[in-house]
């Protein structure tokens, strides 16, 4: 098993390399796929595909390599960890809205125009249409998780009630014992207030 100084610096060595790909990726997210077309921004697309499937995998080894870190630093490094995963995943989201958008005009379209104008406009409303389903699947998901949180709330509640209804029947259950035992000692004392008086007549 690695030692802590060495898991840490294994960790580190990970850091780096996911730092480089990622500000990769982002530089093809945010600048080269808008400003390309054509088989240009195809190649640049799968490019940032194949180096957020090496982050994926990146993100597995550091997995692993904090089971091999004692327990005292683990937590630090399994936090930082979730970090990037949850950016991994945004990367991931943000090229699928890049790959669905529609590239920006070069100089030469906007100084000849398009010859293909109308590929163009079917490219661009077709691509339109697959961006609004992704948004409405994403806004179905979040509905879901929404009505699931209800859901367990509304279970949750319903255990409250039952405890209480629980808790109420016991204390009835007391209070009739309660009376019972009231009404017995009653009778006790009227028997008991009836024999005395009998023994003072005599």
């Amino acid at each position: 098993m690695a030692s802590s100084a060495g898991g840490s610096e294994l960790f580190t060595n990970y850091e780096q390399d996911l730092h480089a790909l990622t500000e990769s990726i982002k530089v093809k997210i945010d600048k080269q796929i808008p400003s390309q077309s054509g088989e240009e921004r195809k190649a640049i697309i799968r490019a940032a595909e194949r180096e957020i499937d090496e982050t994926d995998e990146i993100l597995g080894q550091m997995e692993m390599e904090i089971l091999n870190i004692p327990a005292p630093g683990r937590t630090r490094l399994q936090a930082k960890l979730r970090l990037y995963k949850s950016e991994g995943e945004k990367l991931k989201r943000d090229l699928r809205r890049a790959t669905a958008a529609a590239p920006r005009s070069n100089d030469r379209n906007e100084l000849f125009g398009d010859l293909n104008d109308s590929t163009s406009d079917l490219d661009a409303s077709t691509m339109d249409q697959r961006q609004r389903l992704l948004s409405g699947t994403e806004r179905l998901g979040q509905s879901s998780r929404r009505l699931e949180d209800s859901h367990r709330l509304a279970l949750e509640t319903e255990g409250i009630g039952i405890n209480i209804l629980g808790t109420l029947k016991g204390q009835r259950e007391t209070i009739v014992r309660a009376r019972d035992t009231l009404a017995e000692a009653d009778s006790y004392i009227d028997k008991a207030s009836r024999t005395l008086k009998g023994m003072a007549r005599r």
